[in-house]
C-alpha cells in the first residue's frame, strides 16, 4: 500500500539517532587521545516496491540526493565541533522488501551530499546490508573518509533499531567516528600521511 508522502517523494515514518562514547578500551587502557564518538544516523523509509518486482527502482533511486542531504544535515548539528574521520553506510530491508530495494538507496548519489558536508570524502563510502524483521542487529562498517587502507580507522558500529523495519520499509544507515581505534597498533598508513594522497590508498 503506496503511503502519503512527507519528506519529498519519500515516506519516512521515524528518525534514529545513536551515540557512543568510548572513553577506555576493552582491557581498560584509556584513550590514547580523545575519546573515541561513534555517531549512527537511520531513516525508515516505506518502500513503494514492497511485495512486487520492478526493473526500474527510480522512485528510490532518482530521490535519494535529498535523503543524503538531511543525512549530512543532521551529522553536521551531531558532531558539531568535532571533526569527523570515518563513515560507513548500510540498508535494513524488511521481509516484503529485495535486498536490491536497500542498495537503491545508497547509491554515490545518496552519499554525495554527506561527503561534501564532511569536507569532501575521497575515499569509497563501505556498506553492508541484509534483510530482516524489527529489531534485527546490523553492522555497518567504517573506514577512513579520505583514505580507504589507514588500518586504525577499520573499525564497525552495531545498531539496533527498535520498532523497525516494517515488512514495507527501508531502514537507510549512515555512521559516522570521530577516530580510529582506541590505541590501534598495527602499522600501515597513518591518518596523519594521508594529505594530498588519492582516497583509494
Amino acid at each position: 500500500m503506496r503511503k502519503n508522502s512527507n519528506f519529498g517523494s519519500f515516506h519516512i515514518r521515524k528518525w534514529f539517532t545513536q551515540i557512543e562514547d568510548s572513553l577506555a578500551n576493552e582491557s581498560g587502557q584509556l584513550a590514547d587521545g580523545d575519546p573515541l564518538r561513534k555517531i549512527v544516523i537511520a531513516a525508515a523509509v516505506h518502500n513503494p516496491y514492497a511485495g512486487r518486482f520492478s526493473e526500474n527502482l527510480d522512485e528510490l533511486v532518482q530521490p535519494s540526493p535529498s535523503l543524503g542531504a538531511e543525512f549530512a544535515s543532521r551529522i553536521k548539528t551531531l558532531a558539531g565541533d568535532r571533526k569527523i574521520e570515518s563513515y560507513g553506510k548500510a540498508c535494513l530491508v524488511g521481509s516484503s522488501g529485495e535486498y536490491e530495494h536497500g542498495n537503491a538507496l545508497l547509491t554515490s548519489i545518496f552519499a554525495e551530499p554527506v561527503r561534501e558536508a564532511l569536507g569532501g570524502g575521497k575515499a569509497w563510502v563501505p556498506s553492508s546490508g541484509k534483510r530482516g524483521p524489527i529489531n534485527t542487529v546490523i553492522d555497518v562498517p567504517l573506514a577512513h573518509k579520505d583514505a580507504l587502507y589507514v588500518r586504525s580507522h577499520y573499525d564497525t558500529m552495531t545498531c539496533l533499531f527498535p520498532d523497525a523495519p516494517n515488512v514495507d520499509e527501508v531502514l537507510v544507515i549512515f555512521a559516522f567516528a570521530t577516530r580510529g581505534r582506541l590505541h590501534a597498533r598495527l602499522g600501515g598508513l597513518a591518518a596523519s600521511e594521508i594529505a594530498g594522497k588519492d582516497g583509494l590508498i
